[in-house]
């Protein structure tokens, strides 16, 4: 059977192989003590573990491959890194290994000492055809074991997803409001018209809003001017007012539009096209003002909701989507769904971002709450993950849910994932 030298460190790491009357690959007698610590860095796999051989205790490295003659095609023999190394343990030994004062290094080979179960758990995980590994397993783990795993990986994916957060700090300042502002813009695209959207919030700094706080129509000129959408003729006297103070802020600004074509409209239902987005994501320009400090101050879910509810969206887009094109009464206020994937992606990890920044934990715990508080997302992943017996409550389940499919079953890390580890040792699973 072929398998990675990972599932040799998985073996090893959990000790899943027949540790009675061990010997090294001269005879002589093993006994392991400890097997040490996975290594994340740079040298041997496992470090700070003790054996016994012959009667002799060592502490010190441990370095595990498939073949023997691994540890010489990866130039081990001469790197110092390696020197301490007290045991080579493989699945084939091939050939002598001789440390670099010219010792034998002591080996064990675990061909023959690997329960057949193991085997047959990796077939069928990493053999699988199904939507992800563990998809006809993962009914049979305990609650406790995924929910465990799921609790670790969402910190994994707040963390991972604050990166950005630092980086755009970073270039604006450390303008917390200001880098809230352009992930809020971003998020309102709503995936499809992201990239624009946060193309718009770099050419409209919030400094030029606040020029024009008591003033919404040149909030309104100042978004849809910027995004390209007044290039054109219109009927109605709106967008002409629009698009007469836009002229006006453009050339006192010295402003450059968005090119238009960013803007996706293709099979999108109307209540997502970008028109709309602007007119409501206009209106929170106008209900909020460091809007970031707003958030920061609220601790109640539904005080959150609230600043995204009832948006003084402008008349005019009552009964039109698009600018030139008039439709039946439309809804301007953001849907429930809307303002749960703003707090979602935008509002828990900025508390998240700015708790793990200023070392100010409660921020971090009020990040978990909310997503607790808040109803799970449905897409085709999660869904999925329900079919295959997961049971998901909220949306702290589902955004790890989307971290372990992105992060672990896409790329079939089964042996770095709690659930798959679980799996692998079960010894009465069924496949």
């Amino acid at each position: 059977m072929r398998f990675p030298e990972e599932f040799l460190h998985f073996v090893w790491q959990f000790r899943l192989y027949d540790v009675l009357q061990l010997q090294t690959v001269d005879g002589k007698p093993l006994k392991i003590l400890n097997c040490g610590f996975p290594n994340k860095h740079a040298g041997p796999d496992f470090t700070t573990a003790k054996v016994i051989i012959d009667e002799t205790t060592w502490v010190g490295q441990v370095e595990v491959h498939l073949k023997s003659s691994d540890w010489n095609a990866h130039q081990h023999q001469t790197d110092s890194a390696y020197e301490n190394v007290i045991l080579h343990v493989v699945w084939e030994h091939d050939t002598e290994i001789l440390t670099k004062d010219g010792t034998v290094l002591p080996t064990l080979v675990l061909n023959g000492k690997i329960k057949e179960y193991l085997f047959e758990n990796y077939q069928n995980l990493f053999q699988s055809a199904a939507s992800f590994p563990c998809e006809n397993q993962l009914k049979d783990i305990d609650g406790f074991v995924i929910n465990s795993f799921l609790s670790r990986i969402l910190v994994e994916r707040l963390e991972q997803k604050s990166e950005e957060v630092f980086e755009r700090l970073e270039q604006l300042n450390g303008n917390w409001d200001e880098s809230f502002y352009h992930f809020m813009a971003k998020n309102f695209g709503f995936k499809v018209n992201s990239l624009p959207m946060q193309v718009l919030a770099q050419s409209l700094p919030q400094t030029l809003f606040a020029k024009h706080k008591d003033q919404p129509l040149q909030i309104e000129a100042l978004i849809f001017g910027q995004a390209g959408f007044l290039n054109q003729s219109f009927d109605d006297h709106y967008p002409n007012q629009l698009k007469t103070e836009y002229a006006f802020l453009q050339k006192k600004y010295g402003l450059a539009a968005v090119d238009i074509s960013l803007w996706k409209f293709l099979r999108m239902r109307p209540q997502n096209f970008p028109t709309l987005r602007l007119a409501q994501f206009a209106a929170l320009i106008v209900k909020s003002s460091h809007l970031f400090s707003k958030v920061l101050e609220v601790k109640n879910v539904k005080e959150l909701h609230l600043l995204f509810d009832e948006l003084p969206v402008n008349p005019f887009w009552e009964t039109h989507y698009p600018f030139n094109k008039e439709a039946e009464k439309v809804n301007t206020t953001l849907g429930r769904s809307s303002i749960d994937n703003i707090l979602i992606n935008t509002v828990s990890l900025f508390l998240f971002a700015y708790g793990k920044y200023t070392g100010q934990a409660n921020f971090q715990t009020r990040a978990f709450y909310l997503l607790e508080s808040i109803a799970a997302e449905k897409n085709n992943i999660i869904s999925q993950y329900l079919d295959a017996g997961a049971v998901v409550e909220n949306a702290y389940q589902t955004q790890a849910f989307l971290q372990l499919r992105k992060s672990y079953c896409n790329e079939k890390r089964c042996l770095n994932c709690g659930i798959g580890l679980k799996i692998l040792k079960k010894v009465d699973l069924k496949p």
